[in-house]
């Protein structure tokens, strides 16, 4: 999964994410509470809380928003992360 969001995440992503300088490596998944150096970090008040929000550190200035909403959207509030649901319905539409 984190390929594909990377798709989306805007362009050369593999330049600025290098794992120096509080981030992940392009290549690399990690996620983590008050992590500078993960993907994906979830803030301690998160964490205490059990609700809040987490930050996405991966997506570049010249990513398209809504493709990164929509992904994001798509993994882990809808646990869809391909589609799968529309190519099922699309399968039986054929039938």
């Amino acid at each position: 999964v984190h390929d594909i969001h990377m798709e989306v995440y805007g362009k050369k992503n593999q330049e600025r994410l290098t794992g120096k300088h509080e981030t992940a490596k392009f290549n690399t998944f990690k996620y983590g509470v008050a992590d500078r150096g993960a993907s994906i970090r979830i803030p301690r008040q998160t964490e205490i809380d059990q609700k809040g929000y987490f930050e996405d550190r991966r997506p570049a200035a010249n990513c398209d928003p809504y493709d990164v909403t929509s992904i994001i959207a798509k993994t882990t509030i809808l646990n869809d992360p391909y589609d799968l649901d529309e190519l099922v319905e699309e399968f039986h539409a054929i039938e």
